[in-house]
């Protein structure tokens, strides 16, 4: 299941005359029936929606005041989700003959044409506070709180994320709510700026819409919405001018190719697509490539194991994501414990539609070829799984079944995409061009008829940040270092970093300085030693400036750099000759 959870506005949406007919309340309860959840945000005070909505206790929480107020029918609790207004600002727009007004426990609300005198009274009292329309309505709420920071906090107590949501309305004030979601509904009596940016409209107004979105939710969870939901997909290269995405749910992806031909700069950019649109993700790290991954937790090292509970309690929170790193652990012992920990995540995924995606370095060494896992161990479709391999044969065949896409990287692309078509007993598609530079790979989809496209691959942002630290804190090989010897050669400094180089520069005299500037020698390290050819073009045009002194170049040159890299704090070493 995608979607556990409908988030829906009240006035307008789910109500008519604000009541809801006995038609929409059944289809409520059918939605519950079905294992999904219900969550109500509406720009109305509590005490008025108890008495217009007697089902209220079909929510589990009710997102109130526009956002400012968190209720649970259960228990009774409430929450406010910011200060209360000041006094004094309320007599102050009564004095100014707002009115009617009412005040609720975060919120002020009145009518329109009185915005302008609200904001009025906000500028001059210098109030960080915001005004939000709903047809007519005017609410002066604290900055940021709206429908979506109101639902974001219901979330946060349910486990869920945004991304298992689905979010219906019908008027101005929620935007920010269907924005957020994966699914955003507009009822076909919404105003029109809602229906122009809302993924669906139904066609039915009122309840009635919401009762047709439900609908489709528990016939098919709106699958057939899933090529309208492009704002969600993973960038992941380009094939001639256009862009080359995964769909954030699909089955299994497959990524393979020889070891140092690119699979992990491949994959991290994926994960890295993960984190831009804020899926959740737990990568299962056999050999320590993700030991310093950004953006995740890891769990494990070479001196311990990773603990599963762990583990499982970080990702109750659905904006938290894991690497599991298992070299600490004999290598008999981690299917097992590969086994029990993916039960564990399918069984999570099942309740809270998250992890959304498990991501399986070196799979081969996880679930070998003559591997026979429990059924209820790995679901049927693979659903959202990356898996990374040498060779997809090295895979069990229940495994390839999984799979919906191939990233086949490196020199043997196409006789991968040929195994794994005749593994799957699938056609082997059409492949014309092969990948020859670094960076390109062919990527199939099983279910296509087209051929496989040969797709640059965005770089990896991590692989460069990575990089990157190697360059200016690292050690470089001789080969690929900087020496300043001066037009005589009567020094050999050598520079295994670009911390030392800024060092070594800030030392040097003028001539040497300038020998080097003028022969080119710093703008073709940068190039060809650090491969920074967009610095080195800007260090170049400082070589060839007319007339530009030492210390001018100097400094020109320092600033260059560290605009586009992030030096440690140090203190100058005291420059001397290498023996």
């Amino acid at each position: 299941m995608r979607y556990h959870a409908l988030a829906t506005d009240y006035d307008g949406t789910l109500a008519h005359h604000g009541a809801v007919d006995a038609e929409t309340v059944d289809h409520l309860k059918k939605l519950l029936a079905s294992g999904r959840r219900l969550i109500m945000v509406t720009g109305r005070e509590l005490p008025e929606l108890k008495t217009v909505c007697p089902d209220l206790d079909l929510f589990e929480w009710v997102v109130a005041e526009n956002g400012g107020l968190l209720y649970c029918p259960a228990t009774k609790e409430e929450r406010p989700l910011a200060d209360p207004p000041k006094p004094e600002f309320v007599e102050r727009l009564k004095s100014r003959g707002v009115g009617p007004i009412s005040v609720g426990r975060v919120i002020v609300a009145t009518w329109e044409p009185h915005e302008k005198t609200c904001l009025e009274v906000i500028h001059e009292m210098g109030l960080e506070m915001q005004v939000i329309f709903n047809k007519g309505a005017v609410m002066i709420l604290p900055a940021n709180v709206n429908k979506a920071s109101g639902l974001k906090a219901a979330l946060k107590v349910m486990n869920l994320s945004p991304h298992n949501v689905v979010a219906v309305g019908d008027a101005e004030n929620d935007h920010a709510l269907l924005r957020m979601c994966e699914v955003s509904a507009a009822v076909s009596n919404a105003l029109p700026a809602v229906k122009d940016t809302a993924d669906i409209v139904t066609t039915l107004d009122h309840g009635k819409g919401v009762s047709q979105l439900i609908t489709g939710m528990i016939r098919n969870d709106l699958s057939d919405l899933d090529k309208r939901l492009t704002r969600h997909y993973l960038p992941v290269g380009k094939s001639g001018e256009e862009e080359v995405c995964l769909p954030p749910y699909t089955n299994g992806v497959l990524i393979c190719g020889p070891s140092a031909s690119g699979k992990s700069t491949v994959a991290t950019r994926i994960v890295e697509s993960l984190i831009e649109q804020r899926y959740q993700f737990c990568l299962i790290d056999p050999e320590g490539d993700y030991e310093k991954f950004e953006g995740a937790v890891v769990f494990g090292g070479p001196q311990s194991p990773p603990p599963k509970d762990e583990i499982l309690r970080l990702l109750d929170n659905p904006m938290s994501n894991a690497v599991v790193c298992m070299t600490g652990m004999k290598i008999a012992d981690r299917p097992p414990f590969f086994l029990t920990l993916m039960s564990d995540l399918m069984q999570k995924r099942s309740k809270t539609g998250h992890p959304h995606w498990v991501i399986l370095d070196e799979a081969h060494h996880l679930m070998p070829a003559d591997w026979k896992p429990a059924e209820a161990v790995m679901p049927e479709t693979l659903r959202n799984t990356l898996l990374i391999t040498v060779h997809p044969d090295l895979l069990p065949p229940s495994i390839l079944d999984g799979i919906q896409y191939i990233v086949a990287v490196g020199k043997n692309a196409r006789e991968n995409i040929q195994k794994f078509a005749t593994a799957v007993g699938a056609s082997v598609p059409e492949i014309g061009e092969l990948p020859q530079q670094s960076g390109e790979v062919l990527i199939w989809r099983r279910d296509s008829d087209g051929p496989a496209r040969l797709v640059k691959a965005y770089p990896s942002k991590t692989e460069r940040h990575r990089h990157r630290r190697k360059y200016v804190e690292g050690e470089l090989s001789k080969e690929r270092s900087f020496y300043f010897t001066g037009p005589a050669s009567t020094m050999h400094l050598r520079a295994q970093n670009i911390m030392m180089f800024l060092q070594l520069a800030e030392g040097i005299d003028d001539d040497t300085w300038m020998y080097h500037l003028s022969r080119g020698d710093y703008s073709r390290w940068f190039t060809e030693c650090i491969k920074d050819v967009a610095l080195g073009a800007e260090v170049r045009r400082i070589e060839q400036t007319d007339g530009v002194t030492p210390k001018e170049s100097r400094e020109a040159v320092r600033a260059t750099v560290e605009r586009d890299y992030t030096l440690p704090a140090s203190v100058p070493m005291p420059v001397k000759e290498a023996q």
